[in-house]
């Protein structure tokens, strides 16, 4: 097995301290902020994308379960079936809608994780032509 190391980047900062606050799907109401660490907080330089895709890490969820309930329609099935924060690895995808950027982070619509989640990487999404 290789061996993976990430370096965490920064902190999402969002409304949701428990996992029961957290929306089962991302709702773009709610605003959150993303903070990154000083060391990389000048690869934000250029940013102007309207997305961006927040690659994240479910620090507190479980990592043995492979199996659960859906909670939109009560469907067991498998972690790779839904969006549960319960996986092997615990690595999350969103995509966020972005509504600001500075020179410490950016505050975005559309995340759905817990408070002070950790971020591994973000990456604008690309405009196409139309």
């Amino acid at each position: 097995m290789t061996e993976m190391n990430l370096t965490p980047i920064g902190r999402i900062h969002t409304p949701y301290k428990t996992l029961a606050d957290c929306p089962s799907a991302p709702h773009a109401g709610q605003e959150a902020r993303i903070e990154l660490h000083p060391a990389f907080a000048p690869g934000l330089k250029g940013l102007n994308a309207s997305e961006v895709d927040v690659l994240y890490w479910f620090d507190r969820a479980a990592r043995d379960v492979l199996q659960s309930v859906r909670p939109h329609d009560g469907v067991h099935c498998g972690v790779f079936a839904m969006r549960s924060p319960h996986r092997p690895n615990p690595i999350a995808l969103s995509r966020v809608t972005v509504l600001s950027v500075d020179e410490t982070g950016l505050t975005v619509s559309g995340m759905d994780c817990l408070d002070g989640t950790v971020l591994v990487d973000l990456k604008p999404v690309p405009r196409v032509a139309t």
